[in-house]
């Protein structure tokens, strides 16, 4: 069976960045399964699977805007530490959900600079090509009910 619209597709990949460094890999774990056409993985990636099947291995490079997306300069902020109530220390990396405009957002605090936390809300993989090793494991068809819900149930259901 090919990988079209609302098949379900199990790949196991090695994600690297330009410099050749694994940023993630399904090495060790079950293959990841999507929903072919439901926007469940990166756009570049899904629309690279289209046409293959079950055994096909690809390498795949897809660039900022079918991945996560260029960096977006408004998304970088500077905040009062105070804003941060209850947290007693803040270290770069660390994450925090803030309220936004458009609803809740993932920061990465970048830098602390006296009272001042910078903080950056774009995806930490945006503005960079990513290159997948890719090596697809099983293709089906979809369930009515994982059409229906728009991703993979797995062998005992769904859980949600």
């Amino acid at each position: 069976m090919q990988i079209a619209q609302n098949a379900v597709v199990a790949f196991h990949y090695t994600l690297t960045n330009e410099a050749g460094e694994v940023l993630d890999s399904s090495e060790g774990r079950e293959p990841l399964a999507y929903l072919h056409g439901s926007g469940n993985i990166i756009p570049g990636l899904e629309k690279e699977l289209a046409g293959r099947q079950s055994g096909d291995k690809l390498q795949v490079r897809v660039e900022p805007a079918e991945g996560y997306g260029e960096i977006q300069p408004a998304l970088v902020q500077e905040v009062p530490r105070d804003a941060f109530q209850g947290v007693e220390e803040i270290q770069p990396g660390m994450q925090f959900q803030a309220q936004t405009e458009g609803g809740p957002l993932l920061v990465t605090v970048t830098k602390l600079e006296g009272d001042t936390v910078t903080v950056d809300g774009n995806h930490p993989l945006a503005g960079e090509t990513l290159n997948f090793d890719v090596s697809i494991e099983e293709v089906r068809e979809a369930s009515p009910e994982e059409m229906e819900h728009g991703h993979v149930h797995g062998p005992d259901g769904h859980h949600h």
